[in-house]
């Protein structure tokens, strides 16, 4: 979560793997924005591993939300996530809500049913099949976005790397995994590539975090209902609350903030490509914290979506 705040451009459209991101390309301050046209290569150590930093975050958060999953469920799970998130957004970014047009409040109100949906989906996806897995399936939606819009011969090819990998993983059908997982999980892909496409519509409309702040807001109301319907009383269960908060900040909060400052230390096109690890860095959370192991043959298909996706990047127009 599933997400994560990349710039919104098609050379950075893998680079949301590791969760819902801030679409900062068209809200950047000038300074940032001018690094962020710099030629890949020119990125800082740092900003490496504040990607790094962000993908474990997010990856090893989703790794604890599944520890959370039989005290509130999967939907419980997930709308804690989110309604806490939400809040934090609103309590720092503050945003305006008046002098914008119906159609910037259209924009916002489909970025966050597309966030809400990419999350209760990919939680849904988690509950059925190794992490890992999971984000390997549900990272080919930005991964076919950005083979489509970068339109160039080679996209085929890394797309075709990525479907040979998907293969692989499913060991040539999907029953071994669960079909309803593996469907829950590209579910999520599509929505993220639709959130992918807002973000940066939203980016343009609404200033600095606002757009996000309110999506997300969107998203908690639609989450909240079947959290509650589906766990009831038990989110409220102190234990269960104070983690809800734990993984909202390792999902959201902390990957949020650290990819904030990366962007304005690396090129788009140098996050995107380190961002691609996230299948490989949610199989290695999955096993480490959730006991999720995976064949080598699995392992391979993980890692040929990786390459997948990074190729797809690098490739990639602008």
């Amino acid at each position: 979560m599933t997400s994560t705040p990349s710039t919104p451009s098609t050379t950075s459209v893998t680079s949301t793997t590791s969760t819902p991101s801030v679409p900062s390309g068209t809200t950047t301050p000038a300074p940032a924005a001018r690094l962020l046209r710099r030629p890949a290569g020119r990125g800082t150590l740092g900003g490496v591993g504040l990607v790094l930093a962000g993908t474990l975050s997010v990856q090893f958060g989703s790794a604890f939300a599944a520890l959370l999953f039989p005290r509130a469920g999967a939907l419980g799970t997930v709308a804690l996530r989110v309604a806490f998130a939400a809040v934090l957004l609103l309590v720092v970014a503050r945003p305006r809500l008046r002098g914008y047009a119906p159609g910037d409040w259209a924009v916002a109100v489909g970025f966050g049913l597309a966030l809400g949906g990419m999350n209760l989906l990919f939680y849904q996806a988690v509950d059925r099949i190794p992490l890992g897995a999971a984000v390997t399936f549900e990272v080919l939606g930005p991964l076919l976005l950005s083979v489509g819009v970068s339109r160039r011969a080679a996209g085929l090819l890394w797309a075709a790397l990525a479907l040979a990998g998907v293969f692989l993983l499913g060991g040539g059908g999907f029953d071994g995994l669960g079909a309803a997982g593996v469907a829950f999980a590209l579910g999520a892909g599509a929505m993220w590539a639709a959130y992918i496409v807002l973000a940066a519509r939203a980016g343009s409309r609404f200033p600095r975090l606002d757009g996000l702040a309110v999506a997300m807001a969107v998203a908690a109301l639609v989450a909240l209902p079947l959290g509650m319907g589906s766990a009831g009383t038990a989110l409220l269960e102190p234990g269960v609350l104070a983690l809800g908060l734990a993984i909202a900040v390792m999902s959201s909060g902390v990957p949020y903030t650290l990819e904030l400052f990366a962007l304005r230390r690396l090129p788009a096109a140098t996050f995107a490509v380190l961002a691609s690890l996230s299948p490989a860095v949610a199989a290695v959370a999955g096993y480490l914290v959730l006991d999720q192991g995976l064949t080598p043959v699995q392992c391979a298909a993980v890692a040929l979506v990786v390459v997948a996706s990074a190729g797809a990047v690098r490739t990639g127009g602008r």
